[in-house]
């Protein structure tokens, strides 16, 4: 491709709407433009890039033997009213009626239409395992979208449907996906970890993500030191980790803290650390508001909190008006002693003493806390997030934290859907029998800015090679005004192509610095730059774009380096 033809333009200046680096830079680099919130247009560079990671995702799916197929963006409520969710999915679910006023969706994901087409095409257990996949434009409604296409409302994903006659086959299926999603993320040059996590609202049982490790990440991930342990953070168990209470070593005492409603503002007020409190959060309960109690420096983690049964979710907290009527106080100096409503206390208050914690008065706090003399001795639950150093659950190590960005995630659906929908097939004793099934997505055009994220400088992008738009780029200095620089770039480019390599040649006629800046805002991995010097030479000057400096290297030793 020659530069001239290729109607790329790239901006000096970062956009003001433009918050993380991947989005500054595919703006940049020209690789989208941003058609409205959420909403962009993929240019002939950003779509080459697409375009690789689609051809590495569709690779590995069929050699895992899954089937491409293709459904339709937009969906018909009823299918969605027969699974249940479509007054459960939420804001999220763009809805529209065509001219006869009958409902529709644009698809955010197709557990629904794909559960359709096997109840419809699968008579068999014989039929079975099957795997559909496609790769297709999603849309969500987010409320703000941001980042640019790392949380756009238009995007393209593949999304995979197992279908099996048990749970032993799901299974199996199931470990099909996670070898091939594994060999995507590797052929593609990205750095990632496989953690555990919710079903969330796709629902089923087991279920992990994929995840492009980078500091800007979204989603905070634990690992273990001592072995393969990981997790997202909404996902990581914690276990008590004292096994008993300490003896009291002070009196109980109520006192006067005038305006102090956080737990930050209490430190300060005694003069004592956040682990030496206990605070209480009143959330809505499906029976009436519920207490959750866990130490001062920890936090409440609503996804686990949201599963203990009696409580509200999604987790909401109560009103304020609420508190006041089930405690008697406002927020900010509610505890447990006196409370009267069910209440859940986190496994790490196990082993506080003398602690410190509301008054359940305006104004007032208790002093010198202990459970079984002040409180009783509580049953204790999982209600928050892990911090670093915790214990690992199967207690071989400690945890660290670090950051990712969601890029796959896989799950066992089980029978949900094909319950609810009556996906069914003979067995071998000629009975209905409901399949078990699987769902597997990948972000695809996420995986862009992801990698993105994952892979820069100050200077601009540097694309793993599976991702790059293009191999190399030749830089012919003054080409135009020399023949000689003019023909030996011609010479290389078709020699290159012909060699079947992907080649910008820059044939622009401006100045050096800026082809050189702009093929490393690109961030093509390799360049190389003709010049007359180098031509007498019998040189071409190398650089690998992850290199500080470039090299001048005899033509031929030039071309290995490709």
């Amino acid at each position: 491709m020659r530069f001239s033809e290729f109607g790329l333009t790239t901006l000096k200046e970062v956009p003001a709407d433009a918050e993380i680096v991947s989005h500054k830079l595919m703006l940049r680099a020209g690789l989208i433009r941003r058609l409205a919130s959420g909403l962009f247009t993929w240019m002939p560079l950003g779509l080459r890039v697409l375009r690789r990671v689609e051809a590495v995702v569709r690779e590995e799916m069929d050699r895992a033997g899954a089937l491409e197929l293709l459904m339709p963006a937009v969906q018909p409520a009823e299918l969605w009213q027969e699974s249940g969710r479509w007054d459960k999915y939420g804001p999220l679910l763009l809805r529209m009626q065509d001219r006869h006023a009958r409902d529709y969706c644009f698809g955010p994901t197709h557990e629904e239409v794909i559960t359709d087409v096997a109840r419809k095409e699968l008579r068999s257990y014989k039929q079975l395992p099957i795997n559909y996949y496609q790769i297709q434009t999603k849309f969500r409604d987010e409320i703000r979208p941001r980042f640019g296409v790392m949380r756009s409302r238009e995007f393209i994903m593949k999304d995979a449907y197992s279908f099996d006659a048990d749970q032993s086959g799901l299974d199996a299926s199931y470990a099909r996906m996670h070898t091939a999603y594994t060999a995507i993320f590797e052929r593609l040059g990205l750095e990632f970890r496989v953690v555990d996590a919710d079903s969330g609202e796709i629902g089923g049982s087991r279920s992990q993500e994929f995840h492009v490790l980078a500091d800007s990440g979204e989603d905070a991930i634990a690992y273990s030191d001592a072995d393969d342990y990981a997790s997202n953070i909404e996902s990581a168990a914690t276990t008590p980790t004292a096994s008993g209470y300490p003896e009291p070593s002070s009196e109980l005492e109520k006192l006067a803290t005038p305006g102090v409603k956080t737990i930050e503002a209490l430190c300060k007020f005694l003069d004592i650390e956040p682990k030496q409190t206990l605070k209480t959060l009143i959330v809505e309960g499906s029976d009436g508001p519920v207490a959750l109690l866990l130490r001062g420096d920890h936090e409440l983690n609503s996804v686990k909190a949201q599963k203990i049964p009696g409580v509200a979710s999604p987790l909401t907290l109560a009103s304020p008006e609420a508190v006041v009527k089930v405690t008697g106080c406002g927020p900010g100096f509610v505890g447990p002693i006196g409370m009267d409503i069910p209440t859940f206390y986190d496994h790490a208050t196990v082993g506080m003493s003398d602690f410190v914690c509301g008054g359940m008065e305006k104004n007032m706090h208790y002093v010198g806390i202990n459970f079984g003399r002040d409180l009783p001795t509580p049953q204790t639950v999982d209600i928050r997030n892990v911090i670093e150093g915790d214990p690992t659950p199967g207690g071989k190590g400690r945890l660290s934290i670090t950051r990712g960005i969601e890029v796959g995630h896989i799950f066992q659906l089980g029978t949900k859907y094909s319950e609810a929908m009556g996906a069914t097939v003979q067995n071998p004793d000629g009975q209905n029998q409901v399949m078990a099934m699987g769902c597997y997505g990948i972000g695809i055009t996420r995986i862009v800015g992801a990698a993105i994220e994952q892979n820069h400088d100050d200077a601009g992008i540097i694309w793993p090679a599976p991702l790059a738009p293009f191999d190399v780029v030749l830089v012919p200095i003054n080409m135009h005004r020399s023949d000689e620089v003019k023909d030996a770039a011609e010479i290389l480019y078709l020699e290159l192509k012909a060699a079947g390599h992907e080649v910008l040649l820059d044939d622009r006629d401006v100045r050096p610095g800026v082809k050189f800046a702009d093929a490393e805002l690109i961030g093509i991995p390799h360049r190389l730059v003709i010049s007359e010097r180098g031509l007498a030479a019998g040189q071409l000057e190398y650089r690998y774009r992850r290199d500080s400096e470039s090299r001048n290297l005899d033509r031929e030793e030039a071309l290995k380096q490709l």
